[in-house]
């Protein structure tokens, strides 16, 4: 009888031990050796380091700006509460590996026929049919299902890996959101430097304004002159303008994501662009496998994978051990005497034979969403490498762009200083200095918007790469 017993225990202990459903392995993606830009092949690796990446560009405001968002802005909350969501779920599926225990007490009276009253506990007669019947009651109870299957152990496995999903997506919304801080950010300081430039080239078109007048006043320049001079200086105090508007928007938009509304942020005008900070010559692939939505979506894959397994183990009977004791009795005062005692003990053993084809329709469910979440996760690598490279060429071929924009700057601003001489001496008609000016301040501006043009792409491929590659 003893050898039986240990026989059953070790039987049940073995089928413990192991759980329906295929064990997890990440999908392969078939990454390239070496990538198109200038990336190294690397081992994978799911956390590295990412560190506070916008202090690279070494500008206080821009810090504290960002600090603010990863604090207050409402959607990093929302992620953040989603994740707590995720953990509290990851503990009710480890609760339905225990045994449940509950206590409950009663008390009641009731009245009976005669005949019924044989089988209970009489008290006091009210009539020769009638009993009243009194029932006191506290009982203890405990119950617990054997995962013979593993199937709960496939459903923790899946709320584990969903609670780790949410944890990458709330890296994520924290990455997206310090990087559209800082984009916002570096488009308000070209703002800013445009407007300075703007405002000096008004002064300048005003300056040429007056000498043209005088020019006419004293009868060597003709009144198209001083009309075409107009149309310059209107058209330069529009641009100004509308920079106002722009600036005003984005400086509404950083608001908001530091999660104050739009009247409650004023940043101070300046004419610089932060610092444009060394990108390392080679980056290792690995540093692509830090990115947090990469990670979510392999995460789910393995949410998907436990699934099928939970899917399965519905084929499998279940097995519940119950078990019960107490008091029960007709006064509180003696409920608790032995022969009020009652208990009760036994296993329960429950399965189902038929229910429609439910369970293979799971089972496709289960499967179909697996193949699903694969896809996902292949093609979210496929969208980092391609966001990578995409930010590796902008950041070659805009510096390629700034230099020659900063030549033709030059040139024009050469060009514009050799035209006006020569309208003052008269060798050239006024025609030749409004085309100079708008020459230059095009080339101005070519040269600020491409300064910002390679921030923001310096900043596209820190968020592509998760972080700072030298945290």
């Amino acid at each position: 009888m003893v050898l039986r017993r240990y026989t059953v225990a070790l039987y049940l202990g073995l089928l413990a031990g192991c759980a329906v459903g295929p064990n997890y392995h990440r999908p392969e993606v078939g990454l390239p050796a070496v990538f198109k830009e200038t990336w190294l092949p690397a081992e994978p690796a799911d956390v590295l380091p990412r560190g506070p990446w916008w202090t690279m560009y070494d500008d206080p405001v821009l810090s504290d700006l960002v600090n603010a968002a990863d604090t207050a802005n409402q959607t990093i909350r929302q992620a953040e509460a989603a994740y707590r969501v995720a953990v509290a779920v990851v503990g009710t599926s480890r609760a339905v590996l225990l045994p449940t225990v509950g206590v409950s007490a009663s008390s009641g009276r009731s009245s009976t026929g005669a005949a019924a009253a044989n089988l209970a506990i009489p008290t006091v007669p009210v009539s020769a049919k009638t009993r009243v019947v009194t029932s006191d009651k506290a009982l203890g109870s405990a119950s617990w299902e054997l995962d013979l299957w593993g199937q709960l152990r496939r459903q923790l496995e899946a709320s584990r890996s969903n609670a780790e999903a949410s944890a990458s997506d709330l890296a994520a919304a924290r990455l997206s959101i310090a990087a559209t801080v800082v984009k916002n950010y570096v488009q308000l300081r070209a703002l800013d430097v445009q407007q300075e430039l703007l405002s000096s080239t008004v002064t300048a078109y005003q300056r040429s304004l007056d000498i043209t007048k005088n020019r006419y006043n004293a009868g060597v320049a003709a009144n198209t002159d001083v009309t075409q001079a107009e149309v310059q200086l209107a058209t330069a105090q529009a641009q100004l303008t509308d920079s106002h508007l722009q600036r005003a928007t984005l400086e509404h938009a950083i608001a908001v994501l530091t999660g104050r509304p739009p009247e409650g942020l004023t940043i101070t005008p300046r004419a610089t662009l932060p610092v444009l900070p060394q990108v390392p010559k080679e980056l290792s692939t690995a540093l692509l496998q830090r990115r947090p939505d990469v990670a979510a979506a392999e995460r789910r894959v393995q949410a998907a994978n436990a699934q099928i397994g939970v899917a399965h183990g519905a084929f499998f009977p279940s097995l519940s051990l119950t078990a019960s004791s107490g008091y029960q009795g007709s006064q509180w005062a003696n409920l608790f005497n032995a022969p009020n005692k009652l208990w009760s003990f036994g296993p329960s053993l429950a399965g189902t034979l038929f229910n429609g084809g439910a369970r293979l329709s799971q089972n496709a469910i289960a499967n179909a969403n697996h193949d699903s979440a694969v896809a996902a996760y292949r093609q979210t690598v496929l969208v980092a490498l391609q966001s990578v490279d995409d930010a590796l060429s902008a950041l070659n071929d805009l510096a390629l762009e700034e230099s020659a924009d900063t030549r033709a700057a030059s040139a024009a601003h050469e060009t514009l200083r050799a035209t006006e001489n020569q309208y003052r001496a008269g060798t050239v008609s006024y025609l030749n200095v409004v085309i100079a000016q708008s020459t230059a301040l095009s080339a101005d501006n070519n040269l600020i918007n491409v300064q910002s043009r390679r921030l923001q792409a310096h900043a596209a491929l820190l968020t592509a790469m998760g972080g700072n590659p030298n945290p």
